[in-house]
């Protein structure tokens, strides 16, 4: 029983503590839907991708800090509907320590992660995908580990099960390191990105194709646009409800990127776009470290993800209660008062000095 004092979170982190411990005895199976965790750059569009999966004519509300919501779908006629578990992660890269809530032993096998990029503020792009990417996969081989001690056929069949994706003869097999579960990585704001200069364009395109392709994941380039709204969601819907994925390809950088995952290869990609003489003077140590030294040169990091005035939830219109409110204001009244009372005091104590 919670104690009298505990707080709502002490309280979630004991559930989540007590559902690992009983994990083990399920041997590591159970799984209660489709699960998908939305992490990227803030004010990337995170929340509004999810509205829109969901069919829901909502305004987009600013993510705190870890949300949860549901959709439902039905497959057919008196066929019971399917449930998918939508997570995002709010505040760009300051709130790290949330991302291994979401992830447990329990939804492993049917988990996703999604990865959105603001197109339209280039510098803040590596920063965010390097640093959610990192700790995210540090978290999933952590629970992979976990659940092969349990279960080790489980854990294995989690691990062979993404190579799928990827045809047994393409030449890249050897050449990439993919996640261990589904991850689709999303450019959002294209309508934005559409006007940059053609050469900005190549660095980013090429870039992020280099990037999902090594780590085994999906590209799709999104905005307000219907069309390109429909194609993520058709996206999501097949990681969230098991729907059929779209296989079409577009690779034009003139155009919104959409790569399935297994469909890019490094030899379509090329090499970073920079001269070989800039190439050369960069001292990368692996590929990955070469795109990025490539990209930064022309994109300095600018980390938009880090708080650096935080806001006041008390004030925020969507957690309004007109009780405590009022209640608020009504104190807030009073330490004004007082403030100006003590001041009050204080200047005529000095005047009868």
């Amino acid at each position: 029983m919670p104690g009298a004092s505990d707080t709502l979170w002490d309280i979630a982190k004991a559930e989540v503590e007590r559902r690992e411990n009983h994990e083990g005895d399920r041997d590591g199976l159970e799984c209660w839907g489709r699960s998908v965790f939305f992490i990227g750059n803030k004010n990337g569009g995170k929340t509004t991708i999810i509205l829109r999966c969901l069919d829901r004519d909502e305004i987009p509300k600013p993510t705190l800090a870890l949300e949860y919501t549901f959709g439902r779908r039905a497959k057919g006629h008196n066929i019971p509907k399917d449930i998918a578990h939508f997570w995002e992660l709010g505040g760009g890269t300051s709130l790290l320590d949330l991302i291994p809530i979401p992830i447990t032993t329990a939804n492993i096998r049917a988990l996703a992660i999604v990865l959105v990029l603001d197109l339209s503020i280039p510098n803040a792009i590596w920063p965010a995908m390097e640093s959610l990417l990192q700790v995210t996969r540090k978290h999933v081989d952590k629970i992979i580990i976990k659940l092969g001690q349990t279960n080790p056929k489980t854990a294995t069949e989690i691990k062979q099960k993404i190579w799928n994706n990827l045809p047994k003869d393409h030449s890249d097999r050897e050449l990439i390191d993919p996640f261990p579960i589904p991850v689709v990585i999303i450019g959002s704001k294209y309508d934005l990105f559409y006007e940059f200069d053609s050469e900005l364009k190549k660095i980013v395109c090429k870039t992020l194709r280099f990037v999902s392709h090594y780590y085994g994941a999906s590209l799709v380039f999104t905005s307000k646009s219907e069309a390109l709204m429909l194609k993520t969601r058709a996206f999501i819907n097949n990681l969230a409800f098991g729907f059929d994925r779209s296989k079409s390809v577009s690779v034009d950088q003139n155009k919104p990127l959409f790569i399935p995952a297994g469909l890019d290869s490094f030899s379509q990609i090329g090499p970073p776009p920079s001269s070989d003489s800039d190439i050369g003077k960069l001292h990368a140590q692996t590929p990955m470290d070469l795109w990025k030294k490539v990209f930064e040169k022309k994109f300095p990091p600018k980390d938009i993800g880090v708080f650096k005035e935080v806001k006041d939830p008390a004030q925020d219109p969507q957690y309004a209660e007109y009780e405590v409110d009022a209640m608020r204001a009504q104190k807030n009244q009073e330490l004004e008062q007082y403030k100006r009372d003590a001041a009050k005091t204080w200047k005529e104590m000095e005047f009868d000095s």
